[in-house]
C-alpha cells in the first residue's frame, strides 16, 4: 500500500515538473522579448505544450480521485443511463 502511494506521487510529480519547466520556458521567452531580443516562437510553443500537458494531467488526476470519493458536484459527473424495466419488474437486457 505504501509503495503504491509512493509510485502515485512519483508519477504525479513527473508531469508537474514538466508543467513547471514549460512555464519557465514561456516566462524566459517573454522576458527576453521585452528586453529587445526577437520573439522565439518554438521554445514558447514547446513550453505552452509542456505547461498545458502537465496541468491537464494533474487536474485530470485530481478530478478522477475526487469523483471517485464523491467530492464533485453532480452536474460535473457523467450521466448514467437508467435501467428500463418491463411490466413484470425484471430488467430488460441492453441490446
Amino acid at each position: 500500500m505504501i509503495y503504491q502511494r509512493l509510485l502515485a506521487i512519483v508519477l504525479l510529480c513527473i508531469p508537474g515538473a514538466a508543467g513547471i519547466y514549460g512555464w519557465t520556458l514561456m516566462k524566459d521567452v517573454i522576458f527576453n522579448a521585452l528586453a529587445g531580443e526577437p520573439f522565439a516562437w518554438f521554445p514558447f510553443i514547446g513550453g505552452l505544450i509542456l505547461f498545458l500537458g502537465g496541468l491537464s494531467f494533474v487536474a485530470g488526476f485530481l478530478f478522477y480521485r475526487d469523483a471517485k470519493n464523491n467530492y464533485v458536484q453532480p452536474m460535473l459527473l457523467p450521466r448514467r443511463k437508467k435501467k428500463r424495466k418491463n411490466h413484470s419488474g425484471n430488467d430488460i437486457p441492453k441490446p
